[in-house]
């Protein structure tokens, strides 16, 4: 199983390039980091599609906070997560997230 993720600005109408985020997954009732990530220029993080991952819940943190103070903006949501199941280790997840200071929306889709 892979996974690969796209931040976007809402605000700017382009890719958010430069966001940190990271990998985790469930475990003992809390999170475990499996991995760390900036987005690249077209607001992609494709790191993780060499993880070898096996079935159950995951969730991307973005951090939110660190993106808009770098453009001068002060953010409702420190962090974003978007929390999801893997069903089969054949999977290739995509997370797709946008964001603006006072909302963001969220996509998830996988490819077997």
């Amino acid at each position: 199983m892979s996974v690969s993720a796209q931040a976007l600005d809402g605000v700017f109408g382009r890719p958010a390039a430069g966001i940190r985020a990271r990998l985790e997954r469930a475990s003992d009732g809390g999170w475990k980091p499996v991995a760390d990530a900036e987005s690249d220029p077209d607001g992609h993080i494709d790191d993780w599609a060499a993880e070898l991952l096996e079935r159950g819940p995951y969730r991307i943190v973005f951090d939110s906070d660190h993106y808009f103070s770098g453009l001068g903006v002060s953010a409702a949501y420190p962090e974003i997560a978007v929390t999801f199941r893997v069903q089969d280790e054949s999977d290739t997840c995509q997370v797709q997230v946008l964001l603006t200071p006072y909302s963001y929306s969220m996509y998830f889709g996988t490819r077997g």
